[in-house]
């Protein structure tokens, strides 16, 4: 490595410079203050934490994202969290341990060994909110409501929400009886709309003609309103399980709709996004000329049993640095700046004081250093005048 190159930061991990961490920050904290309005508890977890807690649960998916190392004082593994939903569930069921529903949310950055699907970064800075304790139909609107309300206060327009229910495949995987391991391929083949490797599956895998017909046509089931009276027809004969899965997320989609009026959203009865921790609705974000998911979330109901303390869960998460690259919102700005000159004027120090008690942005110009006030980022200076410091234009 050259002397040049030690300053260069690891591919997919980036920082975040004047400007635009101002307009970061401002967002963070009315993204904060909103979700305060809404009952959302702020948690803080820390940014390493040992890997067996970080790797149990919804963790399990994140082995190959998460960064190792060895606490030098127990010889233990430790990880760097990579995804703040595990550490919301570990809160939920040990330090709180409350009866009645809890709502929480969280704003930090997380790390991944590789880049994942919010803008290809290593360094997300995650925002996102659980909801803990309630099972019902209301809690997954709820969730989908706030993720909502997040993007339409940072003026992301439209929206598209990809729906699912990991229950519908899940239930008809049970019903055909599939290993965990054909399980996983037809999972993966599903998730890629691979319609040959599909069948070469299923005819391989599953002797029953309508059990191998229901599951393929999953591929198919994705659209608008009409996608629940296809798989009504398709899905005929399936276990009540698949079908009680149809009907939870109908019911998710139309109350959804009726409290966030007009909402963009799209079947897709093979999304599975988290499916192997997620137990009932999922869903993914989209915007037109972006390929990748801006947010993701859906219901986890299973998440806090390996903790001791199993209940019901759902919740979404996103990439806020991400988030602000597709904003519409400029957050403002620090609104220019006032110079004042160096030295111990007394009455300087006061009109200064005043000044930032005002909310003026006030720096003192050093003894000696180089660059005038426009290059210092001020497009005002203090002056000395016979009734006293003025404030005047910068000399440009």
């Amino acid at each position: 490595m050259t002397s040049k190159d030690q300053w260069l930061l690891p591919d997919g991990i980036e920082e975040v410079l004047p400007p635009d961490a101002w307009r970061l920050e401002r967002a963070r904290r009315e993204l904060l203050d909103m979700f305060a309005c809404r009952g959302y508890d702020l948690i803080i977890p820390p940014l390493i934490e040992h890997l067996e807690s970080l790797l149990t649960g919804t963790g399990n998916d994140l082995d190959l994202q998460t960064f190792k190392v060895t606490d030098q004082l127990t010889g233990r593994m430790l990880g760097m969290r990579a995804d703040m939903t595990p550490q919301a569930a570990r809160i939920d069921a040990h330090p709180l341990r409350r009866d009645a529903p809890t709502r929480l949310c969280y704003m930090g950055s997380v790390l991944h060994t590789r880049a994942d699907g919010f803008g290809g970064s290593r360094s997300p800075m995650q925002i996102g909110a659980e909801l803990f304790g309630h099972a019902g139909i209301e809690s997954d609107t709820e969730v989908l409501e706030l993720m909502l309300e997040t993007l339409s206060l940072l003026q992301i327009s439209d929206v598209h929400v990809d729906l699912g229910h990991v229950g519908i495949f899940r239930g008809l995987a049970r019903d055909a009886g599939l290993s965990p391991l054909v399980e996983n391929d037809l999972f993966d083949a599903l998730q890629r709309k691979a319609a040959t490797e599909i069948d070469e599956i299923l005819a391989t895998h599953v002797s029953d003609d309508a059990q191998r017909r229901r599951l393929a046509a999953l591929a198919q089931l994705n659209g608008g309103d009409d996608v629940f009276a296809r798989a009504r027809t398709q899905l005929a004969g399936a276990g009540e399980a698949v079908l009680a899965a149809l009907d939870n997320l109908e019911a998710i989609a139309a109350l959804l709709k009726q409290r966030a009026g007009d909402v963009m959203l799209n079947y897709d009865l093979a999304e599975l996004s988290g499916y192997k921790y997620q137990t009932g609705m999922v869903f993914a974000v989209f915007v037109p000329g972006n390929g990748r998911e801006i947010a993701r979330g859906g219901r986890y109901d299973s998440v806090g049993e390996v903790f001791g303390r199993a209940r019901p869960a759902t919740g979404f998460s996103t990439d806020l640095k991400a988030l602000m690259d597709l904003s519409g919102r400029d957050f403002g700005s620090n609104g220019g700046a006032v110079l004042a000159p160096a030295g111990d004027d007394a009455e300087l120090q006061l009109t200064v004081k005043g000044l930032r008690e005002q909310g003026e942005r006030v720096m003192y110009a050093l003894p000696g250093q180089a660059g005038d006030a426009v290059t210092m980022g001020c497009d005002r200076m203090l002056v000395k005048e016979p009734g006293g410091w003025v404030i005047k234009p910068a000399d440009r």
